[in-house]
């Protein structure tokens, strides 16, 4: 595959774009990638493991003379990173963000930066639990959905050349508007995150139930909480506080949902769980049907062989 972009610049080197840089390198898509992190500890990390072709002790010295700018923070600080870099951008390069939620980084990053640059929010599907720069790999976007959310009037050539970059790194790509991406997230991400979180706090209050039993004979559906819960505090944090208004529509139905689900359990309606248990089944395989996971036993993990 040709070159996309001469340069591309992370701002950011966690888990999404360590993984971008594997993965533009196994596609040979950009001539150059710097970075930078906030932290002198990351950036000497992603030295040592070749993370980037130049690591940059600044944001300004990374984003200089870059073709794309790729914004890989937490959504909370979105906004500040713009205004620190805006002064150092490239006329004609564009900047893009992988964050989960899109009219607040919109509304945070859009006002910072200059005219002369395009502006092309974007949310890759793709993550695991775990976070930093020696947590990437190239496969990480093979058949995920990457979700672009260009505001209107943006150049379409801007796009569709981001566009190419997602799709060279293995992702299926769609384009949706901002308020719409943040309802959808709600329901797909963000409640199941806090629904998670709450599961794995319940079990850690409920003091009848020890430690070692919760661990020892954890089933399938409280692992994959644990697992869920085990995310970046500081990213989630940010992402409820930043979609506020979604996140809180979806738990308001769930919470009507879920006291549905207590009557039928406390009445004996067995004729209402098999209904709904059914309908939630179908949902499941229409995930595996879409080749968004699979079928295999154990929520689809590898063993390791012992």
């Amino acid at each position: 595959m040709s070159v996309i972009y001469d340069r591309v610049a992370l701002i950011g080197l966690g888990l999404i774009a360590s993984s971008l840089f594997w993965a533009i390198k196994r596609g040979g898509l950009v001539g150059e990638v710097t970075g930078y992190a906030r932290s002198a500890e990351t950036r000497d990390t992603a030295r040592r493991i070749g993370l980037c072709d130049r690591v940059c002790d600044s944001m300004a010295d990374a984003v200089d003379g870059a073709d794309l700018v790729i914004l890989a923070v937490p959504v909370g600080v979105m906004g500040a990173v713009a205004a620190e870099i805006a002064p150092a951008l490239k006329p004609g390069a564009t900047v893009t963000d992988v964050g989960s939620v899109k009219r607040d980084v919109i509304d945070t990053v859009a006002p910072h930066l200059p005219d002369t640059v395009h502006f092309v929010p974007g949310h890759p599907l793709a993550g695991t639990e775990h976070s930093g720069p020696e947590s990437g790999f190239a496969e990480l976007f093979d058949d995920r959905w990457c979700l672009l959310v260009p505001p209107d009037g943006t150049d379409p050539a801007a796009i569709a050349r981001l566009r190419a970059l997602w799709e060279g790194v293995g992702s299926n790509v769609e384009e949706m508007d901002a308020d719409h991406h943040d309802l959808v997230l709600a329901v797909t991400s963000h409640a199941p995150h806090l629904i998670a979180y709450t599961m794995v706090g319940v079990a850690d209050d409920l003091r009848r139930v020890t430690d070692s039993e919760v661990i020892k004979y954890s089933a399938a559906g409280f692992r994959d909480f644990t697992r869920i819960a085990a995310s970046d505090p500081t990213m989630w944090r940010d992402v409820f506080l930043t979609n506020k208004d979604a996140t809180l529509e979806i738990l308001g139905r769930f919470t009507e949902e879920l006291f549905a689900l207590q009557r039928a359990i406390r009445t004996g309606d067995g004729a209402h769980l098999h209904d709904y248990f059914t309908r939630t089944r179908a949902i499941r395989r229409g995930i595996i049907e879409a080749g968004q996971d699979t079928d295999a036993p154990d929520f689809g993990r590898v063993k390791k062989p012992s």
